[in-house]
């Protein structure tokens, strides 16, 4: 686990070519380890904003 960023091996690598609801779910993970190290941000006590709507 990298120290900086909390994330996994397997996050980092799947990173570049994961959708975004995986990048989601990575980043929904990465929010719960930072509570859990004592490591919150602003941004964390922030809600998710909602995905845009496509455009036709």
């Amino acid at each position: 686990m990298c120290e900086g960023c909390l994330r996994t091996t397997h996050e980092i690598a799947r990173w570049p070519s994961a959708d975004t609801t995986e990048r989601l779910e990575i980043v929904q993970r990465l929010r719960e380890r930072r509570r859990a190290a004592g490591r919150t941000s602003e941004a964390d006590s922030r809600p998710r904003r909602r995905a845009r709507a496509s455009v036709a």
